[in-house]
């Protein structure tokens, strides 16, 4: 299995009720791979960036349908598909959350070498919105250095 080495733009923003919106970017390098036809596994460790230091995240990318894993400190699933409700568990060092994901809009152009991811969704908690969260990730592959010797 080969992996491309990629640098991740992500800049996400979160509205909530009452609060003023807060924008949180990174970029950082993580990995690309394809997944069988037309779908890729898009990962990387979070920082303290984004207060989930110690956790792995992984976009799974297929057609019509994104799912976000979450692995480490923060454990969570989320499941995106423009137009449709799913119920994911959040989990935390605090607790464990049951969350409504309801996608608005879902846009992937990934290939193997790299292509956007666009969402836009709501986040309800028991069954009202609580907020909303936009992503915007742009994946570029890495630089091309010079080929280094044996390590």
């Amino acid at each position: 299995m080969s992996e491309n080495n990629v640098i991740i733009s992500i800049k996400s923003v979160q509205t909530f009720e009452d609060q003023e919106p807060e924008t949180v970017e990174l970029t950082t390098a993580g990995h690309l791979e394809p997944d069988g036809d037309q779908s890729y596994n898009l990962s990387y460790q979070e920082s303290e960036v984004t207060g989930m230091e110690g956790t792995l995240t992984t976009f799974q990318i297929e057609k019509g349908r994104i799912t976000l894993l979450r692995l480490g400190q923060f454990n969570s699933q989320m499941v995106f598909e423009e137009g449709r409700r799913h119920l994911s568990m959040y989990e935390s060092p605090y607790g464990t959350l049951s969350v409504g994901v309801n996608t608005r809009k879902m846009r992937s152009d990934m290939t193997s070498r790299g292509g956007t991811i666009s969402l836009a969704y709501d986040i309800e908690l028991n069954h009202s919105v609580a907020g909303m969260t936009t992503f915007e990730i742009q994946v570029r592959e890495a630089g091309s250095l010079p080929a280094a010797g044996p390590n």
